[in-house]
């Protein structure tokens, strides 16, 4: 037996235009750019912060920034071309920005210092609140269209107008 073929592929079905389409909104305003710009600033300061604030001896905690800021940042860094695609992404960079906030008393070894406690806590709460208005950017532009939608019908002298 053989799958039953529809006459257009999926990509072009109006319910997925549509979806690509609000998200393509909600990536283009202003507030969701710098959302992203200042989440792939603070995933490349994580990846960079052993050498910066000066904890690179701290091998392990310093090798557990560099692989979570690459990994931040690589989450983040499409969510400007592909938001349709990756805006789950977000809810793994808010769980990245929230091991950086423990991972200082999370890793083994003696390397929860005022200089790793100080700079994980700063970045990781950075990072997890950006991750976290990221991921709410789309239903914010859902819950615009539809306030612009009844007001415009509203206005129309719709009915229970």
């Amino acid at each position: 037996m053989t799958a039953p073929t529809s006459p257009t592929p999926i990509e072009h079905h109006p319910d997925l235009l549509e979806l690509r389409a609000r998200s393509e909104q909600a990536t283009v305003t202003l507030p969701a750019q710098a959302a992203e710009a200042l989440a792939v600033l603070a995933g490349l300061y994580l990846t960079v912060s052993p050498w910066v604030a000066g904890f690179d001896a701290l091998t392990p905690l310093a090798i557990s920034n560099l692989i979570t800021g690459i990994a931040y940042t690589l989450c983040v860094a499409g969510f400007g071309t592909a938001y349709e695609r990756t805006h789950a992404m977000s809810w793994a960079a808010a769980g990245i920005g929230l091991w950086t906030i423990i991972s200082p008393w999370a890793i083994a070894g003696n390397v929860d210092t005022a200089r790793t406690i100080t700079s994980n806590v700063i970045a990781g709460s950075v990072a997890l609140v950006l991750a976290l208005v990221i991921s709410a950017m789309a239903p914010a532009a859902r819950v615009r269209q539809a306030v612009r939608s009844y007001g415009g019908a509203h206005a129309r002298g719709s009915p229970g107008a």
